[in-house]
């Protein structure tokens, strides 16, 4: 099926990939690229007539300097309707014959903007209306560059009493700024301002739908195997596990699950993913026990990059040693695997390709993006590549996974390797499980009186963090020297930002006791009240 597009064009903002969910969330396909892709390879996408709109993306740069980078000139002379954002209103100012400055004063938070102009793309939209009648709205600013002098043919749309030029707007040629972001949650309008770009400016068909995607995906997955066998890495996480269930979906037993147990994982994780996968999927699956490789090679680091990188090197070696014995048929199973697929995900391919063109500043790496597929001399099966999470738990859904297993809360790559901070042994590990089991299950014991939802529902991720320091404390009569572990819970709608949650006592105080009493070697529970930003979610 050929869907009807947006082309996103990021200019390095650490929030670009929110303007494509935010669009996704209409039901709209849409793809981001580097900004400075060139024209013809814009008009080559465009040709087929699928291409509705193009969205121009923030930046931490300026405009105005020569080594910045600008929007491709092809942009403004297709005839579709663009949208620029923050920087992306400054790039389409300066490109078409206005003026953009650094400001006197930066605004960065919340703004009360003022709508004018009754345009298309605000028209009707607005927060609360003052009493002159003047239609408001809340939103995210993030700016020290602003526009001073609007191109010709544009209007101003939406301004601030620091800014005076917050939105811009070129009615006939449809092309709009705003010096917002629409995309963060912040801006309370913000998908009613995008929905109304997407769906009522550029007329775009909502057919993007999780249901009908599966027999799309399936036909893909069809096509690009045909009769070969795939080998497929399955961590237990959401992203392998609906990877999983998919190309099951559509090529049945030319799939072979290769489930490594690194010695990272959750308490009682791999029996759970071979009962799922093996016993109700009937799934053909290799469980490998590599923890004693995984925590040799770990020995004695403490950096969290390096970390990583050495569990994203192991995981290559014993897909390397699994490929072999299944291209020999060592364990009775298919020879000649030619493809091996991974839950890759599309902010996995939008951060991996934003660090690699430098437009973005790198906040970490990511172990299933890269080189696996040249060193195992396989093929690459990517069917959730062009998916965001939340899309990838409703086609999860869809196809028939429990609903526990597709929502449950985001698991790392490198598992626990990155909540043990410094140096991961053996035993960190098993304390640290055993105390984050504790805090899991009390989570979806303890429901909130007002909503009746468990703490668990009510969390968008919750774990456990062992802190390789040693508090005193004191047991009965005796003293005791022993670890501390933190635990975390934020709420969030999109991962980008997030706010820790505001867990009961009651709970907290559970949480506390069962794993001091249960879990010994550990003697004081703390809880992490820091929000991202300026902390991360994670850690490490």
């Amino acid at each position: 099926m050929q869907h009807q597009k947006i082309l996103i064009l990021d200019f390095g903002s650490q929030v670009t990939q929110l303007i494509a969910r935010r669009v996704r969330e209409a039901h709209v396909f849409c793809e981001v690229h580097p900004c400075d892709v060139s024209d013809d390879w814009i008009r080559d996408y465009a040709k087929d007539g699928n291409l509705k709109g193009i969205i121009l993306s923030g930046s931490h740069a300026s405009i105005y300097e020569e080594t910045t980078d600008k929007a491709p000139q092809v942009v403004f002379e297709l005839g579709i309707p663009v949208l620029g954002i923050c920087y992306g209103m400054q790039a389409m100012a300066h490109q078409l014959g206005g003026k953009v400055e650094s400001g006197h004063k930066r605004e960065f938070g919340h703004a009360d903007v003022r709508a004018r102009g009754h345009t298309a793309l605000l028209k009707d939209i607005a927060d609360f209306t003052t009493p002159e009648g003047q239609g408001m709205l809340t939103v995210w600013m993030s700016h020290g560059d602003k526009v001073t002098e609007m191109p010709p043919g544009f209007k101003i749309m939406a301004s601030t009493s620091s800014c005076p030029i917050a939105g811009i707007a070129d009615e006939e040629r449809r092309f709009y700024g705003v010096q917002f972001h629409p995309e963060v949650t912040h801006t309370r309008q913000g998908a009613a301002i995008l929905n109304r770009f997407v769906l009522g400016i550029c007329g775009t068909r909502p057919d993007w739908v999780m249901g009908d995607y599966i027999s799309e995906a399936v036909e893909k997955i069809r096509q690009q195997v045909g009769d070969e066998e795939v080998i497929l890495g399955l961590s237990g996480g959401v992203d392998s596990s609906v990877a999983a269930a998919l190309i099951h979906r559509a090529i049945g037993d030319q799939l072979t699950c290769v489930f490594v147990d690194h010695g990272l994982l959750r308490l009682n994780e791999g029996d759970m993913v071979m009962e799922m996968f093996v016993g109700k999927l009937h799934a053909k699956v290799i469980r490998v026990d590599a923890a004693e490789q995984f925590l040799g090679h770990l020995a004695g680091v403490s950096d969290p990059e390096a970390k990583r990188k050495i569990i994203g090197r192991e995981f290559v070696e014993v897909f390397k040693a699994e490929a072999a014995r299944l291209k020999a048929g060592l364990d009775g199973a298919y020879k000649g695997a030619k493809w091996l697929a991974q839950g890759t995900i599309y902010p996995d391919v939008i951060e991996s390709g934003g660090a690699k063109s430098k437009k973005a500043v790198s906040i970490k790496s990511h172990h299933n993006v890269g080189g696996l597929p040249e060193q195992l001399g396989l093929k690459l099966l990517e069917p959730l590549r062009e998916l965001f999470k939340d899309e990838v738990r409703e086609l999860g859904v869809a196809l028939g996974l429990p609903h526990d297993m597709v929502y449950r809360h985001p698991f790392p790559g490198p598992g626990l390797g990155v909540r043990i901070l410094g140096e991961v042994k053996k035993d960190y590990a098993d304390l640290l499980r055993r105390a984050d089991a504790i805090f899991i299950e009390e989570l979806r014991n303890f429901k909130d009186a007002e909503t009746g939802k468990t703490w668990y529902d009510l969390t968008s991720q919750a774990f456990t963090v062992f802190l390789p320091v040693k508090s005193v404390g004191v047991m009965g009569d005796g003293r005791t020297y022993e670890y501390v572990v933190a635990l975390r819970a934020v709420q969030t709608s999109d991962f980008m930002t997030a706010d820790w949650a505001e867990l009961p006592y009651a709970l907290l105080k559970k949480v506390s006791g069962r794993i001091i009493n249960e879990v010994r070697g550990i003697n004081r529970v703390t809880y992490d009240v820091s929000s991202k930003p300026p902390a991360t979610i994670e850690w490490e």
